[in-house]
């Protein structure tokens, strides 16, 4: 009983809280304006994925304008990798996570 009378009253004060801090006067936001011209997005530079089962494997093909550009292989068990052409030459290398350059900070937070 106390819990649930804790709760109610926590409740009514945080409502309260949130009433007392809303601005007045306040009015809609407008609609953002048109892009500039020449800046409309354009279909053929969206990339189209198609999703292909291949054996076990579930394989996501990305092509940009029909050249294939990278595949998202997931296999059934494992980790997903990925299959991306770097050079735009046909030749696919593995990579693990879809940015190795990615650098985690880490910091020292005590040695002893």
């Amino acid at each position: 009983m106390r819990r649930f009378l804790l709760l109610a009253v926590l409740s009514f004060a945080l409502s309260a809280f949130g009433q007392a801090q809303r601005p007045s006067g306040l009015q809609p936001v407008p609609e953002p304006p048109p892009p500039p011209p020449g800046m409309e997005l354009d279909p053929a530079l969206e990339p189209q994925v198609t999703i292909v089962k291949r054996g076990a494997d579930q394989v996501e093909e990305y092509r940009i304008n029909g050249k294939l550009y990278m595949m998202k292989v997931t296999p059934p068990h494992g980790n997903t990798y990925y299959l991306i052409d770097r050079t735009g030459g046909g030749m696919m290398t593995r990579v693990d996570v879809i940015d190795p350059q990615l650098s985690v900070p880490m910091w020292v937070i005590k040695t002893f």
